[in-house]
């Protein structure tokens, strides 16, 4: 699976949602798409699984225009927090309709899955709780098993011991049947461990796309004597302060080599890392870049 987004801009008369959006995916793995609320996440997903046209700009799914291209609309399903209070149909007549037009559906699966979130397959959808209902739709995009499979804060509504159901399964079935996901999340210290790779969106522009890894270990924070730290980060990238007294804590945004390290030590300064969720509030403040 290839996704390829080349300068894609959205627009809604005078007000731009997306602006010159450029990225790629080719790999089976998990993607997180974070942002803050308006930065654009659900406007481009909706893109991706074709529920919309971009104003300008291009979009690729192995090779193709998706935009009502049924062959590449099937490799592509979008799930978010849906709401069911019409929905007369009981939980199994839902899979049903979902592994009739979803061609790599597992049905066993499904089933599995409706158990292990406790759901009443015989009871109508609408008069499940928003937790359930939440539940369901975690469990048709994990059945579907789409070769693309998009999450957009699906999770809404869950309790935390059945979002911790997701995310094993969500492991488990990608270890044993992998595919490209996408997670948009608010929830970043939650998940943080789910993403093999992170976008990040402000204001409807990629702040950033790398590995998590490389994205963590660009940041640290620095703590010690205020005058001494000050020296020590004249040259790095600031992106959050904080000082008591004389003692001074930074955020730096930006990979330290091994002799600033040592040279941090020496001078009696504090080194530790810094979470996704810490780096994503401070690199998307409105003061910052």
């Amino acid at each position: 699976m290839n996704v390829k987004v080349s300068e894609l801009c959205l627009s809604y008369g005078s007000q731009t949602v997306l602006k010159d959006v450029t990225f790629e995916l080719n790999r089976n793995q998990i993607y997180g798409l974070l942002g803050r609320n308006g930065a654009g996440k659900t406007s481009l997903l909706s893109i991706l699984a074709s529920f919309r046209e971009a104003t300008s700009g291009s979009l690729t799914i192995n090779g193709e225009v998706p935009f009502e291209n049924s062959a590449i609309m099937q490799q592509v399903a979008l799930f978010y927090n849906k709401d069911y209070k019409d929905e007369s149909d009981n939980v199994m007549a839902v899979l049903k309709d979902m592994h009739r037009y979803r061609p790599h559906f597992d049905m066993d699966y499904a089933e599995y899955l409706v158990g292990r979130f406790k759901l009443d397959p015989k009871k109508q959808v609408k008069q499940f709780s928003k937790g359930m209902q939440a539940a369901l739709n975690v469990i048709l995009g994990l059945a579907c098993r789409a070769p693309l499979t998009i999450f957009d804060e699906v999770y809404l509504g869950m309790d935390a011991p059945s979002r911790e159901i997701f995310y094993k399964e969500l492991l488990k079935d990608q270890e044993e049947h992998p595919r490209m996901i996408i997670l948009s999340t608010h929830l970043v210290s939650e998940m943080d461990y789910l993403f093999d790779e992170v976008i990040i969106l402000k204001k409807g522009e990629v702040l950033l796309h790398e590995d998590s890894h490389s994205v963590l270990s660009r940041g640290a924070a620095i703590t010690g004597n205020a005058a001494v730290v000050d020296e020590f980060i004249q040259s790095m990238n600031l992106i959050h302060v904080q000082q008591l007294g004389d003692t001074k804590s930074v955020m730096v945004y930006g990979e330290l080599h091994d002799d600033e390290r040592r040279a941090a030590r020496e001078k009696g300064l504090d080194l530790a890392p810094v979470s996704l969720q810490e780096l994503f509030i401070h690199l998307t403040e409105e003061t910052h870049l």
